[in-house]
């Protein structure tokens, strides 16, 4: 057969379901193998996008998202993607094109090196140089992109090898389990945990990939310890439970960071060091546990005592099987801690002024979702408001990245989360910065008939970084923006276009869209003004616990 439909007809032995992206010149071999797959086409407005709904996929999915670009420009315009993949430890697969590498007369029109590109943004990248090779090159991509740590690989398919005529077979999907961690790990962590006076539970962003959520449910239930996440390990475990004491989103001083250093022992499942951990070691401080699939990178932050090595879920089991509770484990501290957050965490939810206060957008916008309901956060300062104060209900349904933690990628990731859950109710929060990088995706949204609500908050500036700005001592300039008639936008896309007027009119003008079939893009102006009063208020009201 030819190239490009063995190439096909392996992306389907993997499950491919979509391939998103904007085919060139150099792919049309592969779209024409496309027309009688049962792989669908996911034509974006740029490569970019195309590359965060792929790694979206995969984040929600476990398996490999697919996107395709042709060379050159369309190539390059897959880096920031392939970053916001590999950092982020979602698996992908890009497919570029290429000119023939056999006889071309061309010369270096177009031509980029982007084997060499992909080499410190990825896990794997080839240029497939012969027919023959297509299986074994796609299922080593596919074995390497899901594989912990999960993230970005490549092909690149020039344009004489798709058409080129083969009778190579099709390599089967492998059938593998992870490891499991051995006893002597587990009954040095159970000592541990059982010998600590104050044992924490930290979620990152490694107990969000798997299925381990159930385990560690029963682990905080059978033993009463209390647990906190990383940003991108939200909702792990149920965030209304009474032992969930928050969310890591500010740096140091809060509430939360008060409780990690009031404990003596840090279980630490699934850390992921793109998240920085939300605790500095220090000798003769608190102790670490490493729970994980691999074994802790040591640096003068981070140096775990004792590594449980193995499938999360399983460890998690072990332990909890292992486990008592300790009639010496003190958490009376940790309960006063809870206590403090959530009132603090109430502060604001019904205030009515306008521009909109953020803690009344959290709490309106937590009030209207559904338990399973996903939001997809682009990136702003508007990301720590919602990583505090918005308690994910259950795993993957906070879908914000602390890791490349790129602008732009909100839309995107909506249109993806949709996709994969088309009976979920799905927004993505943009800022009006974020959402500009990526909007034209609005058009890929309207005509793939959508159900879709965008949240766009105006400041009229780049608010994160002119908060930081300040906060440095630096003087206003640079930062602020224009922006277009929101709604008009909205509607020269087909799209509904809505604008807040009011505060209280956030709750009915979300139901109203949710039950309205259609894209939506409702205008939220809001007031940062008192980050600065809010935040420290946290860690002024500490002292009394110190």
């Amino acid at each position: 057969m030819k190239a490009s439909d063995l190439f096909i007809k392996a992306l389907e032995a993997e499950d491919v379901r979509y391939i998103f992206g904007i085919p060139g010149e150099e792919n049309l071999d592969l779209l024409n193998s496309l027309k009688d797959s049962t792989i669908k086409i996911i034509l974006t407005r740029h490569e970019q996008a195309a590359g965060f709904m792929a790694a979206t996929y995969g984040r929600l999915t476990g398996k490999t998202g697919v996107c395709i670009a042709t060379l050159g420009p369309g190539a390059t315009n897959l880096v920031t993607a392939a970053a916001y993949a590999q950092l982020g430890a979602m698996p992908m697969l890009m497919i570029t094109g290429q000119k023939p590498i056999k006889t071309s007369k061309q010369g270096q029109f177009q031509i980029v090196d982007i084997i060499d590109m992909m080499h410190p943004l990825t896990k794997y990248t080839r240029q497939i140089a012969s027919a023959n090779n297509i299986p074994s090159r796609i299922r080593e991509a596919f074995r390497i992109a899901e594989e912990e740590r999960p993230g970005a690989v490549h092909l690149e398919l020039p344009e004489d090898i798709a058409s080129e005529l083969t009778s190579t077979g099709i390599i089967p999907k492998s059938s593998y389990r992870r490891p499991l961690a051995d006893d002597k790990s587990i009954s040095r962590a159970v000592d541990m945990i059982q010998q600590a006076k104050r044992p924490l539970l930290l979620l990152g962003a490694g107990a969000n990939r798997k299925h381990s959520s159930k385990m560690l449910r029963k682990l905080v239930d059978t033993t009463g310890i209390f647990f906190i996440s990383t940003q991108m390990g939200k909702g792990v475990i149920d965030e209304r439970h009474p032992q969930f004491l928050g969310n890591a989103a500010l740096s140091a001083n809060d509430f939360l960071h008060r409780a990690i250093s009031h404990t003596d022992l840090i279980i630490n499942v699934g850390h992921d060091v793109v998240e920085k951990p939300p605790f500095f070691m220090q000798q003769g401080g608190f102790k670490v546990i490493h729970v994980n699939y691999m074994t802790a990178a040591v640096d003068q932050v981070y140096y775990p005592q004792i590594g449980v090595i193995g499938d999360i879920a399983n460890s998690i089991y072990q332990l909890g099987d292992k486990i008592s509770p300790q009639s010496h484990w003190n958490f009376s501290y940790f309960k006063e801690i809870k206590k403090a957050t959530e009132d603090h965490l109430l502060e604001g939810i019904v205030d009515n002024r306008f521009p909109v206060y953020p803690q009344r957008l959290v709490n309106d916008i937590r009030q209207v979702m559904p338990d399973d309901g996903i939001i997809a956060l682009d990136n702003g300062i508007y990301k720590i408001w919602f990583a505090r104060n918005y308690k994910a209900y259950a795993p993957n349904t906070v879908l914000l990245d602390n890791a490349l933690a790129s602008m732009g990628a909100g839309l995107p990731s909506a249109i993806a989360s949709r996709i994969v859950h088309p009976n979920r109710k799905i927004l993505a929060i943009c800022g009006d910065g974020g959402f500009m990088m990526n909007s034209q995706e609005m058009e890929t949204a309207v005509r793939l008939d959508l159900d879709l609500i965008v949240i766009v908050l105006r400041d009229n500036a780049y608010g994160m970084v002119k908060w930081k700005q300040a906060n440095m001592g630096f003087l206003d300039f640079g930062l602020d923006i224009g922006n277009p008639d929101f709604v008009a936008y909205a509607e020269s896309y087909g799209a509904y276009g809505h604008r807040l007027g009011a505060a209280e009119e956030l709750i009915p003008q979300l139901k109203h869209c949710f039950n309205t079939p259609g894209v939506h893009l409702i205008e939220v102006p809001i007031d940062y003004s008192e980050n600065d009063r809010i935040l420290n208020y946290e860690i002024r009201e500490i002292s009394k616990f110190l």
